[in-house]
């Protein structure tokens, strides 16, 4: 389904498209976005191990973290030309949910858990989730995941196993007010953008052409392509190196997108195997 279907069901009450333009060359690593988006949405600890992977230390999206600041230590001028580096750079990315515009997450969803909203975004209604888990594997990014949790004396609510999908709803609840969303709103250099999706881009491709013009080395614009495998996400990002440098696909593509043909493929043997199967039985009558 797309984003234009999903949202013929608002009618009147349709809003513009929004999402999130993250700017990764601003983003100095501070995890206020990981830490404004916990408290908001009453999400539970985690990260308290060490990863050894920098000050990276949640690794990766999951049913308890909806914001992941990646850090990547590299030896790489940040100019192509070389001027003003030592040859080492860290980079650094606050990844999130990419509220993609053909998500294949809510074709599989089978009690209608996962829904598209009048603000074009995916959220998942934990009262409907059945815990199937069919929308993890669909995620071409990883992002959905079950909560498992361990005991927990001092949050009650969280000491038992929830076993439901959980991920970035794009703060539904703030948006529902007239709010943006609480890690946009903690971000003090502004590396995450929120806004009308359009205006993002808009913001976004002149961001990439003044980098581009001083010399920035590897800069690119990830997500932001309308035509790409998932019809572009609502939340993308402009990187300072390709995207799998930062733990991201770099050609994604929706899950489902070969699904009608495999059906009707399966459809035309089955319809095929029937037609062998009567005339082999006509034929021993005979």
């Amino acid at each position: 389904m797309s984003v234009a279907d999903g949202l013929l069901t608002y009618g009147g009450e349709q809003q513009e498209r929004v999402g999130f333009f993250t700017d990764t060359s601003v983003c100095i690593g501070c995890k206020a976005c990981e830490v404004a988006c916990k408290e908001w949405n009453l999400i539970p600890d985690d990260g308290s191990a060490w990863t050894g992977e920098s000050y990276d230390h949640s690794s990766q999206l999951g049913a308890n973290t909806w914001r992941h600041v990646a850090f990547v230590e590299q030896r790489k001028p940040l100019l192509t030309n070389g001027d003003g580096s030592t040859g080492l750079r860290w980079l650094m990315e606050s990844d999130v949910c990419k509220h993609c515009t053909h998500a294949a997450c809510l074709d599989v969803c089978p009690t209608g858990s996962l829904f598209r909203t009048e603000f074009g975004t995916v959220v998942v209604q934990q009262d409907i989730c059945n815990g199937c888990g069919y929308c993890v594997p669909a995620c071409p990014f990883g992002v959905l995941d079950k909560r498992h949790l361990a005991p927990a004396p001092d949050l009650p609510a969280f000491a038992k196993e929830d076993g439901r999908v959980w991920k970035c709803t794009l703060c539904y609840d703030r948006l529902k007010g007239g709010h943006e969303p609480a890690c946009a709103k903690a971000c003090p250099t502004k590396s995450i953008q929120f806004g009308p999706l359009d205006e993002l881009r808009e913001r976004a491709d002149a961001r990439l052409q003044k980098l581009s013009s001083e010399g920035w080395n590897g800069v690119q614009l990830y997500g932001r392509d309308p035509e790409d495998g998932v019809g572009g996400f609502g939340a993308f990002f402009l990187l300072l190196d390709d995207p799998e440098v930062y733990g991201l696909p770099p050609d994604p593509v929706v899950t489902t997108r070969d699904l009608p043909e495999m059906w009707t493929n399966m459809l035309a043997a089955a319809g095929a195997l029937l037609v062998g199967v009567a005339a082999a039985f006509a034929g021993g009558r005979s």
